[in-house]
Formats: structure tokens, sequence, C-alpha cells
């Protein structure tokens, strides 16, 4: 044990080891903090302060075998059968992507989406007419959804990046070109919109050559086909030039043995529970099969297509709903097949151990911190209080703890409305993630303080508004509903439940619910502007008070209001008259261009020539949140 791990559990200081030791055998100038000090040292030490010593055994922990699921071995290529692209379409909002595919599957994909924009990821599959089948995967272009993209390109084959001919290259574009960098995909660029008059292509192609998107007709690899999305030109020709690029790619996949896939998409169904869509990119799932994804696992009840319609197989490259889960899988989760429940009970337990390990270490960091800072604090004080007599320390400390009063209520109300503690529940794992990524966007806590309380998804609960009611705060649910009974519920408990459908509506609710927990701000409006034109004295009992002759410029001044005397660009004085006079009749407005004599109510202020005196009126105006999400 060294010496300062002995001053430690003893709660002594390491000085006081050090005095305990003297006039033994032990060198002490030899001795550091960090010293090992042998049993007889330590048992002298003790003995010394009083204390008894006591042995035990240190706790080994076992350590716990790995139990984790891993994908298989790569395949022997001999058993490899070739499978259909899965391709990703990528764009800016509102440049057509959904449209596109619209067109593609033949159904009002577009018609669905709250304010034409697309919120989740769709995956579908389109056989086109030549007998090929493509999984088509439509991402967000909203920038609330940058998570979504990144997650889409990394399951993807070929990514299709749309650019409307009359916008050219914008913020999302870009992402999304980077997004397919990073994960190496393949693009193929689709120019929409061509049917518009003030459609560019050419100005397209020459825009994303500064981002190494160089087009075939710049002497690059990337294919670029004009599409108009809304009319449905060309729009083979894009499929074409997709199953070109996906044969030179020579795609194939393993449809034997245990599956392998990712989540695309969870959410929670009413009459089925926890739903996921998923890819599959290895093996062929089947019902009764037994998967593992993050840190939840299922018994397939059953699969059904982006159609809804109930399948009993799915393939490589295939996009399936899985019904069956236990919990909620995470969208972008790996999921594994494995080969019973109780290994899958084993894996899922294996990943929680895993989980709450790396929490511990994290916890021991922090307390670490903690602590030396604890440590830097006590040294301070005793720095700060070491020369004082016990008289003196003991009337500091009594002072400063007389400080440290209890908040009132009016100053615990002023604190408890610069916070806003929030409820957060949607309809899919991707968007409460989206949502998430935009509140640690969250800049403005000097003004108010934004508290996440908790966040899931599924519909509004009564535990929700319980939850909201505790902490004094807002229930913000995006695509999920909240029945009668807990709207009742809420009402009465005074919880304000906000539903929205689209991303930007929910964002800007929240800033207007931050911007509502600032205090007003008050601004200045001015009524009237005067110049000193004169100055003179009147005398009124034996009191003489200073005059000042003025003359309207501007507006009209208003003896009710308050007023500013400037001088050389200066407020001097602000305060009310104490009279305002038009010759000698007493008057309470003067307008424009009229002349005046008006006394100012504190005396000791010195008039002079050409000092301008402003009338204004104050208004309180509602703050507005300095947060900005980015959109």
């Amino acid at each position: 044990m060294t010496v300062e791990e002995l001053a430690r559990v003893m709660e002594k200081d390491i000085d006081y080891i050090y005095e305990a030791l003297m006039n033994t055998t032990i060198d002490i100038d030899s001795l550091e903090a960090d010293s090992c000090l042998d049993e007889v040292w330590i048992k002298e030490v003790i003995k010394k302060a009083g204390m008894k010593l006591k042995w035990s055994k240190l706790k080994q922990d076992k350590v716990r075998e790995n139990k984790d699921a891993v994908r298989r071995p790569q395949a022997d290529p001999a058993l490899l059968t070739p499978r259909s692209p899965v391709v990703t379409i990528m764009g800016h909002v509102d440049h057509g992507k959904t449209t596109l595919l619209d067109k593609l599957r033949k159904t009002q994909v577009a018609a669905m989406e709250a304010g034409g924009i697309t919120q989740h990821i769709g995956a579908f599959l389109v056989s086109l007419p030549s007998g090929e089948k493509i999984t088509f995967l439509d991402t967000p272009g909203h920038a609330a959804f940058s998570a979504m993209r990144a997650r889409g390109a990394q399951v993807t084959d070929i990514v299709i990046l749309v650019v409307a001919a009359d916008d050219g290259v914008m913020k999302q574009t870009v992402e999304s070109i980077q997004h397919a960098k990073d994960a190496q995909v393949p693009i193929v660029l689709a120019i929409n919109k061509c049917d518009k008059a003030e459609a560019d292509p050419e100005k397209v192609k020459k825009e994303l050559l500064a981002y190494d998107v160089v087009c075939e007709d710049y002497g690059g690899d990337v294919q670029a086909v004009h599409v108009s999305a809304l009319t449905g030109d060309n729009l083979m020709a894009l499929a074409e030039a997709t199953i070109t690029l996906a044969e030179i790619l020579e795609l194939k996949a393993d449809p034997t043995g245990p599956v392998e896939g990712t989540v695309i998409e969870s959410f929670t169904d009413k009459g089925r529970g926890p739903v996921t869509t998923a890819i599959i990119q290895r093996g062929t799932l089947r019902k009764g099969s037994i998967l593992v994804a993050g840190k939840s696992w299922a018994k397939v009840r059953s699969m059904f297509d982006e159609n809804g319609k109930t399948i009993n197989e799915a393939y490589p490259s295939m996009p399936v709903g899985i019904i069956g889960w236990r919990d909620l899988p995470s969208a972008g989760d790996e999921i594994l097949e494995v080969e019973s429940e109780p290994r899958a009970r084993e894996v899922v337990d294996w990943r929680k151990y895993e989980q709450e390990q790396e929490k511990n270490k994290e916890d021991l960091t922090v307390l670490e911190e903690k602590r030396k800072e604890h440590q830097e604090a006590h040294r301070k004080a005793r720095e700060k209080y070491g020369t004082l007599h016990w008289k003196e320390r003991s009337y500091i400390k009594y002072q400063e703890k007389k400080e440290q009063k209890f908040l009132k209520p009016k100053e615990k109300a002023e604190r408890d409305s610069n916070m806003l503690p929030i409820i957060i529940k949607g309809d899919v794992d991707g968007s409460v993630e989206a949502i998430l990524n935009i509140m640690d966007t969250y800049d403005a806590s000097h003004e108010c303080e934004l508290e996440l309380v908790h966040f899931g998804v599924g519909d509004i609960s009564e535990n929700d508004v319980n939850l909201a009611e505790a902490f004094h705060g807002v229930i913000y649910g995006f695509n999920v509903n909240a029945g009668t009974a807990i709207q009742q519920s809420a009402a009465k408990k005074g919880v304000k439940i906000k539903l929205h459908n689209v991303i930007y509506r929910l964002v800007e609710d929240l800033q207007g619910e931050l911007s509502s927990r600032l205090p007003c701000t008050v601004e200045e409006h001015t009524v009237g502007e005067a110049s000193v034109l004169a100055t003179f004295s009147i005398t009124e009992g034996k009191k003489k008070i200073p005059v000042a002759g003025c003359r309207v410029q501007k507006g009209q001044i208003e003896k009710p209001k308050k007023f500013k005397l400037i001088r050389n660009g200066h407020v001097v004085w602000k305060g009310s008259l104490t009279s305002l006079k038009h010759h000698k009749d007493d008057v309470s407005v003067i307008k424009t261009g009229m002349d005046c004599g008006l006394s100012l109510d504190e005396e000791k202020i010195e008039l002079k020539v050409g000092d301008e005196i402003v009338c204004y009126e104050e208004k309180e105006v509602l703050a507005k949140t300095s947060w900005d999400p980015g959109f």
C-alpha cells in the first residue's frame, strides 16, 4: 500500500503519515506519496492513530466469457448467387426524390407525406419491365435527417443522387455526396425537373465538378441521366443505368445458412407490437427464425413486404417487415440469426453486461474527476484559513453559511421558468433519433435550459403525462397519437401535449416554447423630438427652476410619457417633465413645428442650447431564443 492510499483509507492527510513514522528506523526523507509501505509500518501508523487493522481479501471478479453473436466468415465464392442491387436515393429536400420513386412504383407515396417531406427511410422492391428487380431506399433530404442518410449509404450498393435542374447543388446534396464517398459507394446522377423552362442540367454537372463528381460528358465515370419525375420522362433510362452499373459491380450473396441483415427502421404498432423494416444481406429469413439485433431479440412471428402483404421467405437484398421482437431494436443495428431462444437471451445478456461495464468505467472516471476537484477545493480552503486564528476562521465560515440561504419562493419560480423539461415521443426510432440530434445543437442554455426528461417510440401514454406533470414539462409527439382519455388527463393536470407531423414545425414550436420562458425585453419607441433653442429660469416661491425653450422637430411631445436629454450623442438624463407650457398655458401635447417651455423633474441638470429632448414610450417585447438549429 502506498503512503497516499493509506492516508486516503485512514481519512488523514499525507503529513499525518509522515509524523506517525517519525522516530522510527524508516528514512522519511526518501518517502514519496507513491512510495510503498511494508506491512510493519502500516501497522505502526494505524496503532499510533488509535485505529484497528482488519484484513480482508480482495474479491476477484470473474472474467465473463464473451457470448456475443458475430457474423460468419466470408462465404465460398462457389456458393454465391447473383442478387438484385440495393439502391439508395439521396439528394436535397424538395428535389423530387419521392416523386421519382413514386413513378417507378406507380403508387402515391408523396401524397401521403406531410408537407411533401420524407421523414422515414422507405424500402421498396421495384420490378422493371425487363424482369430485373431493384431494392430502393428513399432517404429523407431534410437537414434534420443526416443520421438516416448516413445509415442508408452504409447498406447500399449504388447511390442515385437526385439534383433539381432548376435549383442546382444544395447543402444536403453535398452531404449526400460525402455519405456516398465515406461508404465507398458508386453514384448515378439523376438530374430531375428537366421539363421546367428554367432547367439547366449543364450548370448542375459543372457545379458537381467541385465535389469530385465527374460526369461521363466531362471524362469521368459518373452516369448522368436527365429525367422528369413528374412526367416520367427517361425513368427507364435511369433504371437501365442502375442495372448496368450493378452488372459491372457483379453483386452476389450467399442465400444459405444463418441470416445476416441490417435494421433500416423500427417502430411500435398497436396491434403487432415492435416492428422493424430490414434489408437481408445474407441467408434466407423464414418464419420461426430466432434473430438478435442490438440488445433485443425476436422469434419471427410473421413477415411482410412494402405493400403489407405477408411473405414466407426473404432473400438477400430484399426489404422485409419483421414482427416478433421482444423489445424495439435501434435503426442501424446489425441483425444476426442464432440457433435457439436461450442462445438469443445469452447474446442479449452479454451485450447488456458489456454496456453496463462500459458505463461503470465512465462513472468511475467522472467520480475520480470529482474527487480531484473536491481535494483541490479542500486544499485551497485550508490555505485560505491556514494563517487565521480559530475565532476569525469560525466567524468567516459563519458569514459564508449565512450567505448560502435557501431560495425564496420568488427566486425558485424564476429559476424554474428558465428551464424547459420536455418529453419526446416519435413513431419510429429514426424520427426520435433525428429530433434528439437537433436537440444536441441547442446552444442557448444561458437563456433557458432545455432538459430531456424522457424519449421513446410509440403513442403518448399516461406514464408520459405523469412524468410531464412531475417535471412541469411539455410533451412533443411526432407522427404519433394521444387518445381522448390521455388528452383529458393532460388537460386536468395542466400538461401541454403538442403533436406534429412535419419535423420543422415541431422545432419551430419548441423554439416558441423556449422563447415564452424568456423574460420580456423592453424596447424604446420614439414619440417626438425637440431641440433646445434657449434656456432661462423662473421663480416659484423661493425656488429657481431652470426652463428650456424648445421647438418640436419631429413627432409630438406628450407630457405623461418618458423623456431623455441627449447632448453630443450621449444620454445625460432620463425621467419625466414637471411642466409643459405653450406660451403661458399648461398643455399636455405639443405637435411638430410648435414652440414650448418645459422643465425637468431633476433641477440639478443644466440645460444648454443645442441639447436634444426626446419623448419616448417603453414597450415590452417578447424575447426570442437565440438557438438556431440550422434549417
